[in-house]
């Protein structure tokens, strides 16, 4: 094992400086999880692929940035955090930087993936050092700067996506991460110098690590290209689903075998974690997906720019941003499980006011829907965050924290997969249905022809009203649907017992 010596607590502009680049670093990989939500319209339409397809950009990064977060812990402990940090920013700038010189859209998915391997080990390191340089009396602080960027970045992220896709072109969602990215490694090694935690030769669990990226890769492949191959009518689809099934049973065993597991799944003998990351990833998948899907709809329905659609989903963080100090602050006084039940009810009401949506929807209509999501936000995040750090024993925190993580951005890639399969699958049925209740298509289109239009503009004007009628009852039904998971996971959070109180650095440190 090998130490830096001991050095003086930084204070002042140098402690400034750090914690604004490692909140900063955070901002910018959460960031990237939403900026390209609004932005895939845009990809779809540049690299000749369908909306569902182009959700692929999302999905692809999320799965990779999650497989690495398990990891973060050897590599900290084999290289050092500051290492891995500034390793990890630097190649997160990089890989945004050939997505958006990406000629085909395999390209940019393989280039996606290599940025979430990337930005994994940053959410967890961001965090590290950010205690470390704190004292133990302001670790309340620390977490309140670092979870504030976790809040404010799904904020920015549809906004800065629309107007970037609608402006210089959705290349530059990702050309603009490479400057930051840069400055950022630069900036901790130089603030950091000589400050590299402690190292030492660990194994590392690689058949695990392999089992891991096996299911979870094939499970993702999967999903995404079910539609397109018209699901277990594929030979394609029926081995992934086969690999993904035998890959998950030998993972398992392999790991609750495995004297170094790389996932430790011995923390789910706690009954507190298990509701926990029931509720985190359930919760978080369905939330994820109708975030996807609204800007997804106003865009491909509704005629919204990128833009546009931006703003509405910007709302989402704009009382999260009031409401998450004043939530944190209470969150220990009051029992967890009722904050979190608060929290996902009031999802679940946000999906139902929103399955009743007409094509007559106002902006006004779809904003207010986000911007009250944001009050739910709160007390859905912290209180799910607490629930399964307290839980389990102060030594498993670390283990528990990667493995929720991992659940939680894993949930999303996958349900934001199934929703817009079914989304389309939906759509298509019922454009079925609406053109065999048409009457008097010919009639229609003869008044049509009457106004002005010609022949050609009436049918496919008839065509667009029967396309965007069924799209709007797709998504009506998708939200229903969303509705019932978020109520029907209420239930699951009182499966927890109420969890012992816990010093907020204990909690914190094993993020």
């Amino acid at each position: 094992m090998s130490q830096a010596p001991a050095l003086p607590r930084l204070a002042g502009l140098p402690l400034a400086g750090v914690a604004m680049l490692a909140a900063l670093s955070n901002f910018m990989v959460v960031l990237d999880t939403t900026i390209a939500n609004v932005s895939v319209p845009h990809i779809a339409g540049a690299l000749a692929v369908s909306p569902s397809q182009g959700t692929w950009v999302i999905t692809s990064y999320s799965v990779a940035e999650a497989i690495t977060v398990p990891l973060t812990g050897w590599l900290v402990q084999r290289f050092g955090t500051i290492k891995v940090f500034a390793v990890a920013m630097t190649g997160f700038g990089v890989f945004s930087f050939l997505c958006g010189l990406s000629p085909s859209f395999g390209m940019l998915v393989a280039f996606r993936v290599m940025q979430g391997f990337m930005g994994g080990p940053i959410i967890p390191t961001s965090q590290t050092l950010l205690l470390s340089i704190f004292p133990r009396e302001k670790t309340a602080q620390a977490m309140g700067i670092w979870s504030m960027t976790t809040v404010v970045a799904p904020i920015v992220g549809p906004l800065l996506g629309g107007v970037l896709s609608d402006g210089p072109g959705w290349a530059w969602v990702f050309f603009i991460n490479v400057p930051v990215a840069i400055g950022i490694a630069l900036g901790i090694m130089s603030l950091m110098k000589g400050r590299e935690t402690a190292i030492r030769r660990v194994p590392v669990d690689y058949v695990g690590l392999g089992l891991l990226v096996l299911w979870v890769g094939s499970l993702q492949i999967m999903l995404d290209r079910g539609k397109e191959l018209e699901w277990f009518a594929s030979g394609t689809i029926v081995g992934l689903a086969v690999v993904a099934a035998v890959g998950f049973v030998a993972f398992l065993i392999w790991e609750l075998t495995s004297e170094n597991p790389i996932v430790d799944l011995r923390i789910f003998r706690h009954r507190g974690f298990v509701a926990g990351v029931i509720v985190t990833c359930t919760g978080f998948g369905a939330f994820f997906a109708s975030a996807v899907l609204v800007p997804l709809w106003l865009q491909t329905s509704l005629g919204y720019t990128a833009t546009w659609a931006g703003r509405v989903a910007a709302l989402n963080g704009v009382l999260a941003v009031v409401a998450s100090p004043i939530v944190a602050r209470f969150a220990g006084k009051m029992d967890v499980r009722l904050a979190m039940t608060i929290g996902v009810a009031g999802m679940g009401l946000i999906a139902l006011w929103r399955s009743t949506f007409t094509t007559e929807v106002t902006y006004w209509n779809v904003a207010v829907t986000f911007l009250m999501q944001g009050l739910c936000i709160p007390f859905f995040f912290v209180s799910a965050s607490m629930l399964t750090l307290t839980s389990v024993l102060p030594q498993e925190t670390a283990s528990a924290a990667g493995l929720s993580n991992f659940l939680r951005t894993s949930g999303a890639a996958f349900s934001t997969s199934i929703m817009t399969t079914v989304w389309e699958n939906i759509a298509t049925a019922k454009r079925t249905e609406l053109v065999g209740r048409l009457h008097d298509a010919p009639g229609v289109i003869a008044s049509l022809v009457a106004r002005g239009m010609t022949p050609e503009q009436a049918h496919g004007q008839l065509d667009h009203i029967v396309q965007t009628q069924a799209v709007m009852l797709s998504t009506d039904q998708v939200m229903y649907v969303l509705t019932w998971i978020f109520f029907l996971i209420v239930g699951i959070v009182w499966f927890a017992p109420k969890p012992a109180p816990r010093p907020m650095g204990a909690a914190a440190g094993g993020h």
